[in-house]
């Protein structure tokens, strides 16, 4: 049995001999020393002793000493008497721990005493209460962050989402708060608005992982970016399709009220530079590169310059491998505009696929529906497998509860793609995989609507990467 010496006076060293004796272990025997002596209730004799002294009387301090504590705990109101009780302990016992309680700035060198600065506790503790801010356990682990707990609003992108399609890298979900109960997460666990959510992980990460809970709709192309980017090539266009391409790219500027960079590529008529050039204003940037041969170079610098969140390119650029495997590396939202009118748009056509990835994209789908008012149309091909598709139009089923916003699922025996190209006019939504950088031929035998996307290439097309 350790034996554990508490020396101490006021309200706050009342109370925490009360906790200690409401604590579980049986396993330390407590020797308290009052200057003045206290009623404490429910104590256990056999685990506590009571001496009644001024501990800073290094003769009557002495006495206790003789006997071997495993360490020793302060709580005084007033600076000087912790001070000298210290000094007093440390003539007789020079290793003996100590754990000081200070309201006072206090300097210590000594590496067995421990320093417990109540007001840091205090102000840390009243951070916990403000809105917007991550609670952080402060004596549990390292107390560096690593465990943290999040509540999650109505609008975040992690509303409504099956624990099983959040990618969980260095860090974790490990509990749920919900109506003041512990729930235990699973794969299929739903997480449902002001659920709030215990995670564990590198600080650095979890700070990423609470920036990403916290945010909700209406943001769109954040967080990929906060401005718009066409890219126009004038070696693949005349100035009647580029015309076309800026007047679409200033009516999505016009809807999501961002900044638009136009980057023009090797510029082949003067003439047609100099109207190009008349679309500049306060929010479009005209920005002109004679020499458009690094194409993944100059977009990943116009990026980071311009904190670009949606790239806007014309279907023959798109068309390129290369320059397809360059955006998909870019890890932004491409929109890829069609020969078809982009101001008459009312629909978005997303076709289920057999995996979760539009689970994993979910809000930014309801996010770009809300700002462009369009309505979101499901596409459930019945011939395929249904258990992952049921999910996916669960929980877009869900969000479209919580945001007002109807979605209609459609579901069909026949291919949907088949089905869409007999549609007039439509934005489709594709989650930006792998599969679609894949060549076209390579892809013509597939199943897979991701890899088939050219199929509709007629039709203006929007490629979100997943984010994890």
């Amino acid at each position: 049995m350790k034996k554990i010496l508490i020396i101490g006076d006021g309200d706050t060293f009342k109370r925490f001999i009360h906790r200690v004796s409401q604590t579980y272990t049986s396993e330390n025997m407590y020797y308290v020393v009052e200057t003045k002596a206290n009623k404490h209730k429910d104590i256990n004799p056999a685990r506590f002793k009571f001496f009644e002294f001024d501990p800073t009387s290094f003769h009557k301090l002495s006495n206790l000493l003789k006997m071997e504590f495993a360490q020793v705990i302060v709580v005084m109101q007033k600076q000087s008497d912790a001070l000298h009780t210290i000094k007093n302990i440390r003539v007789l016992k020079k290793q003996l721990r100590i754990i000081v309680l200070s309201k006072w700035s206090f300097e210590n060198e000594d590496p067995n005493v421990v320093v417990i600065n109540a007001n840091e506790i205090l102000s840390s503790r009243l951070i916990d209460y403000l809105p917007n801010v991550p609670v952080i356990a402060q004596n549990v682990g390292l107390g560096e962050g690593e465990i943290m707990e999040v509540s999650v609003p109505f609008g975040s992108s992690f509303v409504y989402r099956h624990i099983g399609v959040i990618e969980q890298k260095e860090w974790r979900i490990v509990a749920i708060y919900r109506n003041r109960k512990l729930i235990m997460p699973d794969r299929r666990r739903m997480i449902h608005p002001n659920d709030t959510l215990l995670l564990i992980g590198e600080p650095s990460v979890l700070k990423s992982v609470y920036l990403a809970i916290k945010r909700e709709l209406g943001q769109f192309p954040e967080p990929f970016g906060s401005n718009l980017y066409l890219y126009l090539d004038m070696n693949l266009l005349n100035f009647k399709t580029t015309q076309k391409l800026i007047n679409r790219a200033l009516f999505v500027q016009n809807k999501l009220n961002k900044t638009l960079i136009i980057r023009v590529t090797n510029p082949n008529n003067f003439e047609t530079l100099w109207q190009i050039k008349a679309y500049r204003s306060s929010s479009v940037i005209i920005e002109i590169e004679f020499d458009g041969k690094n194409l993944k170079e100059k977009l990943l610098q116009d990026i980071k310059i311009f904190h670009i969140g949606l790239i806007m390119v014309s279907k023959e650029i798109f068309a390129d491998y290369e320059t397809r495997l360059n955006l998909y590396e870019t890890k932004i939202p491409v929109l890829k505009l069609s020969s078809k009118p982009f101001s008459s748009l009312r629909d978005t056509a997303i076709i289920l696929g057999d995996n979760r990835d539009l689970e994993k994209i979910s809000s930014t789908i309801f996010d770009i529906a809300q700002q462009m008012n369009f309505n979101l149309e499901l596409y459930n091909y019945l011939n395929e497998h249904q258990e992952s598709k049921e999910q996916v139009i669960e929980h877009f089923t869900n969000l479209s509860n919580l945001f007002s916003k109807n979605i209609k699922v459609i579901k069909e025996t026949q291919n949907p793609i088949k089905l869409l190209r007999k549609r007039e006019n439509f934005l489709q939504i594709v989650p930006f995989t792998r599969h679609t950088t894949r060549k076209r031929v390579h892809s013509l035998l597939s199943a897979n609507s991701e890899k088939l996307y050219f199929k509709l290439d007629e039709y203006h097309q929007i490629f979100i990467p997943i984010q994890t």
